[in-house]
């Protein structure tokens, strides 16, 4: 038993190592989504499964993993006993009990029988892209799932007892006004998830949504926007769901430790076609194509595209872009010692003009976003990567 206490508190006290699992089946594609997808058939999902225990093994496990996350595609269309087998493979590759294990799962592929093999390996957290409970801005999102399969697929997720649920929603869609988003949050709510993702919808580049944008089918609206953040803050306090970053809001002890690790700059290991990593000194991500990616694994190869290597100039940069989304903000005495040789006679000079401009707040030597200046987080971060790139680096 002593043994056992001994490795139990020489995990706790490494740094926390996430493991990143890209399922990238789907049977459809929604209007608004970017990410890598492809459509399941028995061969590709054979060989999907068969490419994860390749790419495990190419990596170097350093210690235990700490926080698992599946993404997609849609992990929930893997039958159960694919589900168990894929679950078995990572875990073969890594030691000790992880503290979270996320599933996304759409509503209309939840079954009992699958949620029983999630369970069976591991899992301890699902997220349910909801995004709307109004059947006309789903039909407006290209989403293949109803109302009634949002509250089936919830029933069915809290009889199976997972410890934390987390709710996918979206606002300033086509179509809707703050009364509809209300209402949204109103349906959310009453069914008391642990967690809730508001996410405002984005125009990304080669999807069906960017498409309807360039036609003039619909467009963007700035104010509503911000509107719209504005009161999903304020419904979502007054409901006891507190803000932790621009767009997630928790009960106590139930914000999510794996994005919680990633924004702080700690490692994680993606497995999977176009799966990023931030790993062994290097950032990259896999090649996103499904069979590209099960050739390079075959002869070795993993993390072929965007590789990067990570100084600790890089690592504080998008420490602060990412950290400023997070209410807690940034302690820049801490990235300060881990890179001494990056700008900060520019970066604090930004911070400060943030500060006197109302976008931020310091406390000692934390930075952090002020509501106001969370509205515009993303020209923030775009203003400190100039900041970072303001001179040349010596790592």
């Amino acid at each position: 038993m002593s043994g056992f206490n001994t490795e139990q508190a020489k995990a706790s006290a490494a740094p926390p190592l996430g493991l990143y699992v890209h399922v990238p089946f789907c049977a459809s594609t929604c209007d608004f989504c970017a990410f890598y997808q492809t459509t399941p058939t028995a061969e590709g999902v054979g060989g999907f499964l068969d490419g994860i225990a390749e790419e495990a093994r190419l990596v170097e496990w350093p210690r235990p993993v700490t926080t698992v996350f599946w993404g997609g595609g849609t992990p929930g269309l893997l039958a159960p006993a694919q589900i168990e087998r894929l679950g078995a493979t990572v875990r073969a590759r890594f030691t000790g009990e992880p503290q979270e294990w996320t599933v996304e799962l759409a509503p209309a592929s939840v079954t009992t029988e699958r949620l029983a093999a999630f369970k069976a390996i591991g899992v301890t957290r699902i997220s349910l892209g909801v995004q709307s409970f109004s059947p006309t801005l789903l039909e407006g999102l290209g989403r293949q799932h109803t109302r009634e399969q949002i509250y089936r697929a919830h029933e069915r997720i809290r009889a199976a007892n997972f410890p934390s649920v987390n709710l996918d929603l979206m606002f300033a869609l086509p179509g809707q006004d703050e009364a509809t988003w209300r209402e949204d949050i109103q349906a959310a709510v009453a069914l008391a998830p642990d967690h809730l993702s508001t996410y405002c919808l984005t125009f990304e580049e080669d999807t069906a949504l960017w498409v309807k944008l360039s036609q003039g089918k619909v467009k963007l609206d700035a104010e509503r926007e911000a509107q719209l953040y504005e009161s999903t803050w304020a419904q979502l306090a007054e409901l006891g769901y507190g803000q932790y970053e621009v767009s997630n809001f928790a009960r106590p002890g139930h914000a999510c430790r794996h994005n919680l690790n990633t924004w702080h700059m700690h490692e994680w290991i993606g497995l999977g076609p176009s799966a990023a990593s931030q790993h062994a000194g290097w950032r990259g991500a896999n090649v996103a194509d499904l069979t590209q990616w099960r050739a390079q694994v075959a002869r070795g190869e993993r993390l072929t595209e965007d590789r990067v290597a990570l100084t600790p100039a890089l690592l504080a940069e998008d420490a602060l872009v990412f950290g400023l989304r997070m209410n807690a903000g940034v302690d820049l005495a801490t990235w300060r010692g881990r890179a001494p040789a990056a700008p900060w006679t520019d970066v604090e000079a930004l911070l400060d003009r943030l500060a006197i401009e109302g976008l931020a707040e310091r406390d000692g030597t934390v930075i952090r976003l002020t509501n106001r200046g969370r509205l515009l987080a993303d020209t923030v971060g775009a203003e400190i990567m100039a900041a970072f790139e303001s001179e040349t680096v010596s790592v």
